[in-house]
């Protein structure tokens, strides 16, 4: 209704303007704050404010995509290609791969400084043995110790150690070094996939935060040595990412590899699954035959896996678990865990346990921060979840509890966004000390510690 004077009332902020008049059209606002036309019957003093609804917009729970976007026609990309994903990713990887160079400097240089070889720590330490063994002549290996207990090397998933036979068969390499270049090149493919994923959730700046934490944790020198975190990480990443770009076949293959890599590689096919039971739930019973085809084949390499080693033991189902046994690993809640740090506060200790423990209680507290402040997308929270899961309430070697935690890239995330909002200065401090402590710990942990890693 006009006013007296022949003006219009102003429109409230978020209504609907309506045409006075059928077939006239208000023309286009000219930008955030753009004044409107002046003119007989209009107002000279009153301005029209676009607000920008993204900040206050909705995430899908899923693909962390904005809802109120309009969806892209058929035909559009709405995922970069690959090159300029790379090409985006470039400072990301220039840094994490700076960090690692650097850490591993430090490293050759004590290691020739007491007279060891940088190359067999890095190639022939603890678990890495055992990879190389498998890799040379296959499964079959098991150890008798003096107190009775048996292991066997049956423990280690196949992924890995097939890799490594794979390059030793291309290159005329040891298997020590094809190790080597398997695990580095997967983490360089882990840190590209870690960028892309805190890119769609945070942004850019928040992506190189996140791989250069990564790089710099206090136990990130496993990220240079013939283990299979490197790989693990690099499948879950890329698996994440490929569900958070509802590209779901592509995630459960990534799955079923991870699976194939690691015990823990079981928290990458939860992620699929829970992406799955949440468009069944969506869908009120209903879902795409590639949900189903990916929830089917997410868990498939670690299952098979464990019914190969069952079928080998003579104990389809509990076999896999009883060789774990013999390592001490098994799934209590917690029971054995809270054992050992009781015995732990109660006398001497190595420096290695109080770091395992200080490390451990430092995830937890991060995936509480991930699931209540930053709560990302239920894939990845449910990834991130289980994998803090198993480490915190599994049993065996405590020492190793932060090497399970690597492939929890995730936790990062609250640390990573908080440093790209803080003044510069605050952030190269923090960053610094971490590059500090992940380069000195490294070094202690493979020339100093008596513990396995």
């Amino acid at each position: 209704m006009a006013k007296a004077d022949g003006t219009e009332p102003a429109t409230r902020p978020g209504a609907t303007r309506r045409d006075p008049a059928p077939g006239r059209r208000f023309p286009p606002a000219r930008g955030a704050g753009a004044r409107a036309p002046t003119g007989p019957g209009r107002s000279s003093g009153r301005s029209i404010r676009r607000v920008d609804p993204t900040p206050c917009a909705r995430r899908c729970p899923l693909s962390a995509e904005i809802l109120d976007r309009p969806v892209p026609s058929a035909g559009v990309r709405s995922v970069p290609h690959r090159r300029a994903s790379l090409h985006r990713a470039a400072p990301a990887l220039g840094l994490f791969a700076a960090a690692r160079l650097t850490g591993t400097l430090v490293l050759a240089g004590w290691a020739w400084h007491i007279g060891r070889s940088p190359r067999a720590l890095l190639a022939k330490s603890w678990d890495s043995a055992w990879y190389a063994q498998i890799a040379a002549h296959g499964y079959g290996r098991t150890l008798h110790r003096p107190d009775g207990v048996i292991q066997s090397d049956l423990a280690f998933f196949p992924l890995y150690p097939g890799l490594v036979r794979a390059v030793t068969s291309v290159l005329p390499v040891s298997f020590g070094t094809a190790g080597l270049l398997v695990s580095w090149l997967s983490a360089g493919a882990a840190a590209w996939g870690i960028y892309l994923v805190g890119e769609r959730l945070y942004g850019r700046p928040t992506g190189v935060v996140l791989v250069l934490l990564w790089g710099l944790l206090p136990h990130s020198i496993v990220l240079t040595m013939a283990y299979t975190e490197p790989l693990m990480t690099a499948l879950a990443a890329w698996a994440l990412y490929a569900l958070l770009t509802r590209r779901p076949l592509w995630a459960a293959a990534l799955a079923a590899l991870a699976g194939l890599s690691r015990p823990s590689g079981i928290a990458v096919a939860a992620a699929v699954l829970a992406a799955a039971a949440y468009e069944l739930w969506r869908g009120r019973g209903r879902m795409d035959r590639r949900m189903w085809a990916a929830a089917a084949l997410a868990p498939v390499g670690w299952l098979s896996y464990l019914l190969w080693v069952g079928a080998r033991r003579g104990d389809l189902l509990g076999g896999y678990f009883a060789v774990q046994d013999g390592w001490t690993s098994r799934f209590d809640f917690g029971v054995g865990a809270l054992r050992f740090v009781r015995d732990m506060l109660g006398g001497r200790t190595q420096f290695g346990f109080a770091m395992a423990l200080l490390i451990t209680a430092a995830g937890v507290m991060l995936f509480a921060l991930l699931a209540l402040v930053d709560r990302p997308p239920l894939p990845v929270l449910v990834y991130t979840g289980v994998l803090v899961l198993i480490t915190v309430c599994g049993s065996g070697f405590f020492e190793s509890k932060p090497r399970f935690l690597l492939p929890a890239f995730p936790l990062l995330l609250p640390l990573a966004h908080a440093l790209t909002k803080a003044r510069p200065g605050a952030a190269i401090v923090v960053i610094t000390a971490l590059a500090g402590l992940s380069f000195s710990y490294g070094v202690y942990a493979l020339t100093m510690a008596y513990m396995a890693l």
